[in-house]
């Protein structure tokens, strides 16, 4: 007797090239037989008939902001009714592993947009642990939805070595302290973490009142303390997962020379970010080029993150995480007295200065600082609705920027507006995603909740394959598509995870492909579990029948939950790489 048949659908199993009609069967977590002959009915407690449907792997999202919502929920409800089931926490030098309740809190809640008066008191009465021993433990016993898997963070382990202000100071770790910082770094690989990740752009800052306002502490390091963690990385085969400088990203050069496998092991690195921003149309060239000259020339094993959708963000007054890229902008990001804020983007001298900043062209990061693509979504004034903000300007006699500034001064987080910082050249996104150097899986879901995570970005890579195939201009095959979102990912992670074999795990996603519609970009706001608060996402319940996680149906079409999904542990796990070297 099996637990589950999936009959009738169009299997594909995590490879590059499997795509057929075939039947799975399921029992006690895992794959026991896939055939293209039918299974009797009354042979399962179950049987799922996937006519017309996709079954693949569940998908792995390797880039989320999870850490604080997955204590407090985790079955983390939103990845898994796109068909996640694989989760990597731990990103962009901020993990939740050495440092105490407050420090964590900290460095996370204003990087990553999730207020602080949500995510302290949950560290502070659920963070028991304070070393990566610990942090296996309390996963192993935590009642997962999705399998989670884990990078420890450079911040976290300066700030538990130094201490928060000195690891936000130009101040050199002292050779104790750097014992330290190797010493945690090795034990979280020998309690099965993915590797380490970092951050030197300094665009990101601190929370709190210990070290307000200062960069991450990552930056603060130098190339004598990167190359020390560097060659624990390297010697273990363990993953340096980083973010080079947003604005100077000179740096970047210097993390594809650490990658290089030149008469040596190669360091295995996945890099922040391969976009096609607005402010910068050569990225994809530069990127996709110089993946191809690390890993065929130096002999890397290097990738960069990509996001296979438009990176529109949703934004309220002036609260933009992209002032922080020039100097008037950060002055203002910089304010905690929301008072002197509109006092001073209501002086003339400032706004002067502001429209100078935003005007010069050597200094723009990721956002184009165009304010003509800033489109009103919602405001008192129903009538500036779908206008952006020059266009408005123009019927009041003032520019862009005084315009956004009156409007956010009249009406504050209630002037709701959105931006692009990325071009919707088709051509140039689906190289992006094909490309062989190109990790899938980076949808920051769990930040920026006002701002709007990707949590369906693997149904938004789908619709854009089957959307070229529809139109008889393919650029990459259904099969390779989801092996890019699943095996790919798994294989280079090792991570036990990513295949629907004989044998593996029972993770699946099973996908209607008539429901990659263009309602997959509709937004909508829903609650978040744990924090009592609303966050923007994107769904369309039409694209996933069903997500399966070890074998149980934990989600079904329509927003359907398991009763006890999050609460008992029985579904996901706590996956370990398994290519670390001792």
């Amino acid at each position: 007797m099996y637990d589950i048949i999936i009959k009738n659908g169009t299997y594909f199993d995590g490879s590059k090239f499997c795509e057929k009609k075939a039947n799975v069967a399921i029992k006690n977590g895992a794959i026991v037989e896939v055939r293209e002959s039918p299974f009797n009915d009354s042979d399962a407690k179950e049987v799922i008939d996937a006519k017309d449907r996709w079954v693949t792997p569940g998908f792995l999202e390797i880039h989320s902001h999870y850490d604080a919502e997955v204590i407090v929920a985790p079955a983390l409800k939103e990845s898994v009714r796109h068909g996640v089931t694989s989760i990597a926490l731990g990103s962009c030098s901020i993990s939740m592993i050495n440092s105490d309740p407050e420090d964590c809190s900290d460095l996370f809640t204003r990087v990553e947009a999730v207020p602080r008066e949500v995510v302290l008191p949950v560290l502070e009465k659920m963070k028991v642990w304070n070393d990566a021993k610990g942090y296996r433990a309390f996963y192993e016993k935590h009642p997962l939805g999705p399998n989670i898997c884990s990078f420890i963070g450079h911040s976290d382990i300066r700030v538990a070595s130094m201490g928060i202000k000195r690891a936000t100071s130009n101040l050199k770790p002292t050779e104790t302290e750097m014992q330290s910082m190797e010493k945690m770094l090795e034990q979280a690989l020998d309690n099965g973490c993915l590797g380490l990740s970092m951050m030197t752009t300094k665009l990101d800052k601190m929370d709190g009142d210990r070290a307000w306002s200062q960069p991450l502490p990552s930056t603060f390091a130098s190339w004598w303390e990167f190359k020390r963690l560097f060659k624990i990385l390297r010697r273990r085969n363990a993953i340096l997962q980083g973010a080079p400088d947003a604005v100077k990203k000179v740096n970047v050069f210097g993390f594809l020379w650490q990658a290089h496998g030149l008469f040596r092991r190669p360091m295995k690195v996945t890099m922040l970010t391969a976009l096609d921003l607005k402010s910068n149309p050569f990225l994809p060239t530069i990127t996709l080029v110089s993946g191809w000259i690390a890993n065929k020339i130096l002999r890397a094993d290097y990738r960069w993150q990509t996001l296979p959708a438009p990176f529109t963000i949703h934004l309220e007054g002036l609260n933009v995480n992209a002032f922080e890229e020039f100097e008037t902008g950060a002055l203002l990001r910089d304010m905690k007295d929301e008072s002197e804020i509109y006092k001073k983007i209501n002086e003339p001298e400032f706004r002067k200065e502001f429209k100078k900043h935003v005007s010069e062209i050597f200094t723009v990061g990721l956002w184009h600082r165009d304010l003509s693509d800033g489109w009103i979504t919602d405001c008192p004034d129903k009538s500036l609705i779908g206008m952006n903000f020059k266009e408005v300007g123009q019927s009041l006699g003032t520019d862009a920027v005084d315009t956004y500034f009156d409007l956010a001064t009249k009406y504050k987080n209630k002037l709701r507006w959105k931006t692009s910082y990325t071009s919707d050249r088709l051509d140039v996104m689906h190289k992006l995603i094909a490309s062989p150097s190109t990790h899938i899986g980076f949808g920051d879901s769990g930040a920026h909740v006002r701002q709007l995570a990707l949590y369906n970005f693997p149904l938004r890579l789908l619709k854009y394959v089957r959307d070229a195939d529809l139109k008889g201009k393919p650029f990459i095959s259904n099969a390779k598509a989801v092996n890019k979102l699943t095996a790919d990912l798994a294989d280079w992670f090792g991570l036990d995870a990513g295949y629907i074999r004989k044998g593996d795990r029972a993770d699946i996603a099973i996908i209607n492909p008539e429901g990659l519609t263009d309602e997959i970009d509709e937004v909508c706001e829903a609650p978040m579990q744990g924090f009592a608060m609303d966050r923007l996402v994107k769904r369309n319940d039409d694209a996933v029948d069903a997500t399966i996680i070890n074998g149980k149906i934990v989600y079904r079409k329509g927003g359907r939950f398991s009763d006890d999904f999050g609460k008992n542990r029985i579904y996901g796990k706590f996956l370990e790489n398994r290519l670390i070297t001792n």
